[in-house]
């Protein structure tokens, strides 16, 4: 969707008032650095549009070679970004959980790749144009990173923060 559009790219709770599910939200917004709860919701919606497809594809008769061919490209899409798993099918989508979305930012992947100290240190880093995936600086957090491009993420070459000593990479060893 285009930039500068009004429509909403996430649905809010039906109930906002749930003692458990905001505890839920509270709890993911802070594992994964999320800067509020909005980004949360857009990754349900996604997960939402991932297995509404899914259905989708189910429900319909699995001999058509157009149905075969839309239920390949899904798969191969997901399995491109890493939500699911090569050995995975289209019935395993139904199945994802939020944490499978979230895991694939860019954020958490700088994390868990041991680049910052923290999943709020990675989104700053990220934002203050620190990190590039396969030499291209992004400052996006929300960046999905596909699996070959897991391993092309790092340090901006003319990044203070490239340098091993630098004191906020020196707590990591």
């Amino acid at each position: 969707m285009p930039l500068g559009t009004d429509t909403k790219q996430y649905e809010t709770p039906n109930h906002p008032y749930q003692g458990e599910r905001i505890a839920d939200e509270h709890s993911l917004v802070e594992r994964y650095g999320l800067s509020n709860k909005e980004e949360l919701w857009r990754a349900q919606s996604e997960l939402r549009s991932y297995r509404r497809e899914a259905r989708d594809l189910l429900g319909q008769a699995q001999d058509d070679e157009t149905v075969m061919r839309r239920s390949e490209e899904f798969l191969g899409r997901l399995k491109r970004v890493g939500i699911l798993n090569e050995a995975d099918e289209l019935g395993d989508v139904l199945s994802l959980e939020i944490e499978d979305v979230l895991e694939r930012r860019l954020q958490t992947v700088v994390y868990r790749k041991g680049f910052a100290n923290t999943t709020q240190q990675a989104r700053q880093f990220i934002v203050h144009g620190h990190i590039v995936v396969d030499g291209q600086r992004h400052r996006v957090p929300s960046y999905v990173v596909d699996v070959d491009e897991e391993d092309l993420v790092g340090f901006e070459e003319n990044s203070p923060l490239s340098d091993d000593l630098h004191p906020e990479r020196a707590e990591e060893q």
